[in-house]
């Protein structure tokens, strides 16, 4: 838990809610009570924080958006990490030509 905690900046106790509100977020619990989260499980829980922390939508709204279309939502997902990353290049560039014009 601790890891997927730091991994998306969340509570644990985000995660317990949300396992009670999203069919699809359902991770092993082994003997001790301890979650044990799968690759799927994961990718769950990064759509519903895009949705929810990065898109506003409310729990309600995130649940019926992975219900009815889960692939467009998991696409749009990936193109906006990409433009981020793009981004976050073009700004590092834009840095390192300023510096580089200082000197």
């Amino acid at each position: 838990m601790g890891e997927v905690t730091e991994m998306f900046g969340l509570t644990p106790s985000n995660i317990r809610y949300w396992e009670n509100q999203f069919e699809a977020l359902k991770p092993f619990k082994n003997k001790k009570g301890n979650r044990l989260f799968t690759k799927e499980d994961l990718e769950t829980i990064r759509l519903i924080h895009y949705l929810v922390k990065q898109r506003g939508l409310t729990i309600k709204g995130a649940r019926q958006k992975l219900k009815e279309n889960r692939e467009d939502t998991l696409n749009n997902y990936e193109i906006v990490k990409k433009l981020q990353d793009i981004r976050q290049e073009l700004m590092a560039i834009k840095e390192s030509l300023e510096d580089h014009d200082e000197n």
